[in-house]
């Protein structure tokens, strides 16, 4: 199971030929930790230059980060419905039961010559603000919290399924993630703009940060060894150059 991994584009764009090139050679999944987009919470774009670049690359799926979220609800779901690759995210509901731009986990099957993988995805927002603000009856949107919703999450999926958390809660809620939820087998994350050149490990629990900006993608390739997929091979390899 071979998956690359960006985070944090923040609109810049050239990605894509790249993207394309290093799939083409050693194909796997494409995923992205949120805050691709040059707007914000507060600020909304008619155009965003990016989706484009995404919709070239294939991605697979991207968690929300807080520039795809928007505390207006229309707004939100006018900037989603423009990307045309699953968007999760696990920890975020809206109190007003009004339909989502996106889901809460995804679950794909990758078939190779041996066998088939069931891989469960699954995003993590950074909370705007804590359950019973005030801001939950203005906007609706209420922000469940992270670790609670990663170890239910866990609890609900098969052993034999490899589970996936996409967080864009930044590296030190990624550390605290990997301790409270051990059963996660791979934390790719974002938010805090850190690049690690190798995985960092919390117990059994790796985490990656490819950095900001597409300077860099990580592609990271899994092997089941038993009941747990474990990294087989990891590298950091140069997206955007200067």
């Amino acid at each position: 199971m071979r998956i690359y991994h960006t985070s944090d584009l923040h609109d810049h764009r050239g990605i894509a030929a790249r993207l394309r090139a290093l799939r083409a050679e050693a194909p796997g999944l494409l995923v992205d930790c949120g805050d691709a987009l040059r707007g914000s919470q507060t600020v909304y774009f008619r155009n965003e230059p990016i989706l484009a670049e995404l919709d070239e690359a294939a991605y697979d799926v991207a968690a929300v980060g807080n520039r795809e979220f928007h505390y207006l609800f229309p707004l939100m779901v006018a900037r989603l419905r423009k990307m045309r690759h699953p968007i999760v995210c696990a920890n975020l509901v809206d109190l007003r039961a009004r339909a989502l731009p996106f889901r809460p986990v995804l679950d794909l099957r990758l078939r190779d010559e041996q066998a088939e993988h069931e891989i469960r995805f699954f995003g993590l927002l950074v909370p705007q603000y804590p359950v019973g603000s005030r801001w939950e009856r203005v906007f609706g949107w209420r922000f469940l919290d992270p670790y609670e919703t990663a170890s239910r999450i866990a609890e609900e999926t098969p052993q034999s399924t490899t589970l996936i958390a996409l967080s864009h809660l930044g590296l030190q809620a990624d550390r605290r993630l990997a301790a409270c939820v051990p059963r996660l087998e791979l934390i790719l994350g974002g938010h805090s703009h850190d690049t690690l050149a190798s995985p960092e490990y919390v117990g059994s629990v790796p985490i990656v940060h490819a950095g900001p900006y597409g300077r860099y993608v990580s592609r990271t390739e899994l092997r089941r060894n038993g009941a747990r997929a474990t990294i087989s091979s990891y590298a950091l390899l140069p997206l955007l150059t200067g």
